[in-house]
């Protein structure tokens, strides 16, 4: 058996039925052969990023591995973008690159370059992958996979990458000769924090105003139903990071919703004014803690539940104490917890979450005011597309004020699922990620949400949506230019806007148009009056439909801490609604005791 042809056997016995590709001299051997291997198909994008995107998002809503294919040197780097959404969000996706033959290699000759297109792409790689390796010998090609798969899934998840040269993807194999890899079997594995849960529980029983705190370790663990009866036998109001903002359903009567710099200002409120932070599967990154670190939930005791110990760790260096840190997978830890909360008697905290509902309704995401407006209001946008929504719904949404915006106001349903590359945020991500998705999840209809900027950053991927006819919603909230940055430059640098605007030399091009040369029904929204029809109309389209929705340039992320500051303070005020930007600093209410 031709090496390249046990390379896409392998794959598709891990069950993966597509892979994300794009050709070239380095490739052509791997592409055939997946090409002629039943029950695993290629998917041609029109870009090696695109490709690894897709790749990840295949990956994260599959639960399995996801697969990207490219040639040497260029097509190998053009993939290091999405290679880092999978690494830093701990996606388990293979990427495989062609090299060039292992003769033409330059090793330790000095030379910048030997083989033609030759980069050392496993170097490139390494500090981004769980596992980066350059394939030198023919027969330990069913070793390397089986690690690389093994490396993929086990423990924290993420990227791995197998370098493959040319001249040995030509080697005639014996698969039944090849060495296996086993892995090996760690000490101590078993569950080992049994004797923190006495310690979390003191923490329950004394907690007056406790909140948690729920992350994207509930879903790489598989722990989302154990976690969810968590939250019904504590009691606990719960705050969502961006990865999970889909667990539990808006209407339920404990879910705050989203915190941290781009948050609801009632969620910081929660956080801040806690006396127990109960904090499952999430790192505590600055996005949601703010700066200095050592100012958030300033007067809560901390109970974090992390598989990465370095994530437990690292708040040492910033004056923040971890008063109860357990190293385990979430579901792991729920299954123990849940068992010893059988006889637990919760806490009567009806005080503590009166006064988080009364902030809910003084200070809404979408006030009235935002509705009476003439144009479309992105909050109000976001808001009437979750109405319209169905249970069951994908969307992956883009970076920038996009995913803030959804962030702070979709109201999800059950069984809906929310995706972005939260934590690499790249501009692009949304398009071709939706692309993997939808042929993940059986070509289902994905709704798809992004900006104008980055849309551009992709924009080459309308043509892989149409030349697969994927019933992909593309809402494109069309501001002209970069809103975050400008935001940011309004806080920073008195206004001034360059390199994010039209006057400050951005180029757009007219999206309907183009999107409608790529071969899309499109659909136009400028004004709240009728929106709701319109956005019916895209989401009951048959195939891909664009959505072109005109913002006025002037709407910002409201409310927003600025960069650097705690985030019960949101720094100077922003143009727009005075009042709703006021973040008021509440002071641990005593009274709520």
């Amino acid at each position: 058996m031709k090496l390249s042809d046990y390379i896409a056997l392998f794959l598709r016995e891990q069950n993966i039925r597509h892979a994300f590709v794009v050709t070239g001299g380095a490739a052509a051997h791997l592409i055939d052969s997946v090409d002629r291997e039943p029950g695993i198909d290629y998917v041609c994008t029109q870009h090696e990023q695109a490709s690894a995107m897709a790749a990840d998002a295949y990956a994260r809503t599959t639960g399995n591995l996801g697969v990207a294919i490219a040639t040497s040197g260029p097509g190998a780097t053009n993939m290091i973008t999405g290679c880092c959404c999978s690494y830093y969000d701990s996606v388990p996706v293979i990427y495989i690159t062609g090299q060039v033959a292992t003769f033409r290699l330059k090793r330790d000759s000095g030379v910048r370059q030997l083989g033609f297109q030759e980069t050392d792409v496993v170097d490139m790689f390494r500090p981004i992958t769980k596992y980066a390796i350059l394939l030198e010998d023919p027969f330990k090609i069913r070793y390397i996979l089986e690690k690389a798969v093994y490396m993929a899934k086990s423990g924290r998840p993420g990227p791995v990458l197998v370098d493959v040269p040319d001249n040995l993807q030509r080697v005639d194999i014996n698969p039944n000769t090849l060495e296996k890899y086993v892995p090996e079997v760690l000490q101590g594995s078993a569950v080992q924090f049994t004797e923190k849960i006495e310690d979390c529980f003191n923490l329950f029983r004394g907690a007056k105003r406790p909140v948690m705190i729920l992350g994207w370790g509930i879903r790489l663990s598989g722990a989302e139903a154990e976690v969810r009866n968590l939250v019904e036998l504590l009691g606990f109001p719960v705050l969502l990071t961006w990865g999970v903002l889909d667990l539990i359903p808006f209407e339920h009567r404990l879910v705050i919703g989203s915190f941290g710099l781009h948050g609801t200002r009632y969620g910081n409120f929660a956080v801040q004014n806690a006396d127990l932070v109960v904090a499952i599967g999430t790192r505590l990154d600055t996005h949601v803690t703010g700066t200095p670190v050592s100012g958030f939930a300033r007067e809560a005791k901390k109970i974090m539940v992390d598989i990465d110990e370095c994530e437990l760790n690292k708040f040492s260096k910033h004056d923040m104490k971890i008063d109860v840190a357990i190293a385990a997978d979430v579901k792991q830890f729920a299954d123990v917890l849940n068992r010893g909360l059988m006889n637990y008697e919760p806490t009567n905290i009806s005080n503590w979450l009166a006064k988080i509902n009364t902030w809910k309704e003084q200070f809404p995401i979408c006030p009235d005011s935002y509705h009476q407006e003439e144009k479309i209001n992105p909050y109000v946008f976001v808001k009437t597309l979750s109405k319209e929504t169905q249970k069951g719904d994908v969307l992956f949404v883009d970076t920038g004020c996009s995913v803030a915006w959804v962030a702070q106001a979709f109201e999800f349903k059950e069984d809906q699922r929310l995706f972005s590359a939260f934590n690499n945020t790249p501009m692009g991500y949304a398009l071709p990620a939706s692309i993997g998705a939808c042929f993940a999840l059986n070509r289902k209809r994905i709704i798809c949400i992004s900006g104008d900027g980055g849309l551009q950053m992709n924009l080459q991927e309308l043509a892989t949506v149409v030349r697969h006819n994927l019933p992909v919603k593309i809402f494109l909230i069309n501001n002209h230019g970069y809103s975050m940055i400008q935001q940011t430059q309004e806080q920073w640098l008195d206004s001034r806007y360059a390199g994010s605007t039209v006057e400050g030399g951005l180029a757009f091009p007219d999206f309907v148009l183009l999107a409608k040369t790529y071969g899309f029904k499109t659909v136009t929204i400028t004004k709240n009056l009728g929106h709701a029809d319109k956005i019916r109309e895209v989401l009951e389209g048959n195939g891909p439909v664009f959505c072109n929705i005109e913002v006025d340039p002037g709407h910002r992320v409201i409310p927003q801490v600025v960069f650097g500051r705690p985030i019960e303070d949101s720094g100077p005020l922003l143009p727009r609604d005075v009042f709703l930007n006021q973040m008021i600093v509440q002071p641990a209410d005593a009274s709520l005791e």
